[in-house]
């Protein structure tokens, strides 16, 4: 028993690390996943390394290639519109909701993390991208925050598993929007305080598809090298 509970924790910690590095882009898009490499990296069995690709895959970051193997799943202009018209579809439905719903508790959570986002879209402003990691982790919980009163767990995580897929474009493709974004932010924050949906879901539909345009605009998608 002991055994098996070992097994599941390496299993469920290589899982977390894998899968952020392909958010995060420290996995690029295309990359092969040759299990003998990756059984050195993440100091784990070959066996139970295929358990975690397949269930990446499954999850659709990974992609398996029948008899030869995994590799990161690709990224598209078509994949990023649909998967950022389906964080606006989710996002404004648990928004409205956790509006509906907040209380003090969920405010001062709300003030929280939109502080911690702030200062960190200083430091993207001042021209050092060093801790961009760090920037995009405190947008997804920034907009965790704005949602986390919407009294749905099932809905809280399928917006989730969009947004991780959101956020690896953002990592890969989405670059920094300047001054724009933190106003939209900070217009999210009062819109929010004030529980004020309507304006919310405006701001929140302009942000999305800013995002989305900014990065087509300046070809950053296209510009994804493919990998090996």
């Amino acid at each position: 028993m002991r055994q098996e509970i070992v097994e599941e924790t390496v299993a469920e910690s290589g899982y977390r690390q894998i899968r952020a590095d392909i958010i995060f882009g420290r996995l690029a898009p295309g990359q092969k996943l040759k299990l003998e490499n990756l059984k050195g990296a993440y100091e784990t069995s070959v066996s139970t390394l295929r358990e975690i690709l397949n269930r990446l895959t499954s999850e659709g970051l990974v992609v398996a290639e029948g008899q030869r193997g995994f590799e990161v799943a690709p990224v598209s202009v078509a994949d990023l519109k649909e998967i950022a018209a389906l964080r606006l579809l989710l996002e404004e439905h648990a928004l409205e909701q956790s509006f509906e719903q907040g209380d003090v508790e969920w405010e001062a959570k709300l003030v929280s993390a939109h502080y911690k986002l702030a200062r960190m879209e200083q430091v993207m402003a001042s021209g050092d991208t060093s801790r961009a990691e760090d920037w995009k982790r405190y947008d997804w919980e920034f907009h965790q925050a704005l949602i986390s009163a919407c009294g749905s767990r099932l809905l809280m995580e399928t917006h989730s598993a969009v947004f991780d897929k959101y956020l690896r474009y953002q990592m890969v493709a989405l670059s920094y929007r300047g001054s724009v974004a933190e106003q939209e932010h900070r217009q999210l924050l009062e819109a929010a305080l004030q529980r004020d949906s309507k304006t919310a879901k405006k701001v929140l539909q302009c942000h999305i598809q800013a995002g989305v345009e900014h990065a087509l605009g300046k070809g950053l998608l296209s510009a994804v090298p493919p990998q090996s």
